[in-house]
């Protein structure tokens, strides 16, 4: 039987589904399942160049209200005499207060670019911004870490494609979203029947890694499903994409399975017009989960050996537009989120609003020195290998 191009594409589907989920729950039950004291970084990518300083907020500058006249915020939550939070973000300032969140501001790279896609190719790369890599600073960690590995479970992205970030040059992390429907798709009797016929049947390369990905999925189905089920966490998250993403994480990391990084996404922050009500509404989403989140993990004891960050590929303009928004910038604020920080709290200056470069904010801490602290201090990896980073680290974890 000749396999014909609907047939093909439609088995493509669900191997390309299964790619998502079905490997790296197979280690749920294996040997090398992650113990409590190893460390998990959970990585959130504000896409589209969230704005910095309407997120920690220079409470005291008189530059910021002036060129921000009809968005700056004016009712920020006090973290010290000078900084305040975004008031959609009150759990974060209740982590600030427990010595749970620390920030970096000023966060960038020489030279930087301002398009979405070239900066964030940058930042997932770890590249100079001059530079052009295929591979992204997670997937070379997987290549050192996970050499040998037939499956490179330590890292996952909760999303239906996989990021460049998470990409090696040997090895690629997992991209999967929803176990239960690979499980109902998995069960229909035309894929079972598909594989049967065609399982020894393809020379060409690609067509015959698709079979053995079928085959992978329909022998394993069933058995990711009941141990997905199992693993769930019994905590109340709240009903948004991230809520429900990082109820997945959580039930993960409570299950030792090996995975040491996981990746997430929320968006879009490319707020050009009516900026205050967008970031309003994506702060309350985040909020809202990141604090059933980090309950949850403390709750089980967790969340000294868990780390969350937050990136965005870049801050925004000083001064406003004529829209009530703000146009693309340069350097953020880092956010990180643990019971294991070594220093808490604002960790450098704010950014300093009279010495701009043309409008924009200037960096003063390279956020390859942040990659470089990351994997050397909290992931125990060679950082001079995987990022080809010399200029030290930092000290608050």
């Amino acid at each position: 039987m000749i396999l014909k191009r609907r047939q093909f594409l439609k088995a493509g589907s669900l191997a390309s589904a299964s790619l998502l989920l079905p490997n790296f729950l197979k280690a749920l039950s294996s040997s090398s399942a992650l113990e409590s004291r190893h460390k998990v970084l959970v990585i959130v990518q504000l896409s589209g160049g969230n704005d910095g300083l309407n997120t920690i907020i220079p409470t005291r500058n008189d530059i910021y209200f002036r060129e921000r006249q009809t968005i700056a915020i004016n009712d920020a939550l006090r973290l010290t005499d000078e900084a305040g939070i975004h008031p959609a973000l009150p759990f974060f300032k209740t982590l600030f207060d427990r010595g749970e969140l620390a920030v970096l501001n000023n966060v960038g790279y020489p030279d930087p670019n301002k398009s979405h896609f070239r900066s964030m190719d940058i930042w997932h790369s770890a590249s100079r911004s001059d530079e052009y890599l295929d591979s992204g600073w997670i997937g070379r960690y997987l290549d050192q870490v996970c050499y040998d590995c037939d499956h490179p479970t330590q890292a996952l992205e909760v999303n239906d494609m996989l990021s460049l970030a998470l990409k090696g040059r040997q090895q690629k992390a997992f991209a999967f979203k929803d176990p239960k429907k690979l499980y109902q798709t998995s069960r229909e009797a035309y894929f079972k029947k598909l594989y049967q016929e065609h399982q020894h049947q393809h020379e060409d390369e690609t067509v015959a890694y698709l079979y053995q990905t079928l085959g992978e999925t329909l022998n394993n189905a069933d058995y990711i499903f009941e141990q997905s089920k199992a693993r769930k966490t019994a905590a109340t998250y709240p009903d948004s994409v991230l809520g429900k993403d990082l109820k997945t994480v959580s039930s993960l990391i409570k299950s030792d399975i090996n995975t040491q990084v996981y990746y997430l996404q929320i968006g879009s922050f490319d707020t050009h017009i009516n900026q205050n009500q967008r970031q309003e509404s994506l702060f309350r989403t985040i909020n809202d989960a990141v604090e059933a989140f980090v309950e949850d993990l403390k709750k089980n004891g967790l969340f000294r050996h868990v780390m969350l960050m937050t990136f965005s590929e870049f801050g925004r303009r000083v001064a406003q537009n004529a829209s009530n928004g703000t146009d693309h910038g340069t350097a953020n604020q880092l956010f990180f989120l643990s019971g294991g920080l070594k220093k808490q709290g604002l960790l450098n200056d704010l950014p300093d609003l009279t010495q701009l470069n043309e409008g924009d904010l200037q960096y003063t801490e390279d956020f390859r020195k942040v990659y470089a602290t990351l994997l050397k201090s909290w992931l125990n990896a060679d950082s001079d290998k995987i990022l080809g980073w010399k200029n030290g680290i930092y000290d608050f974890i």
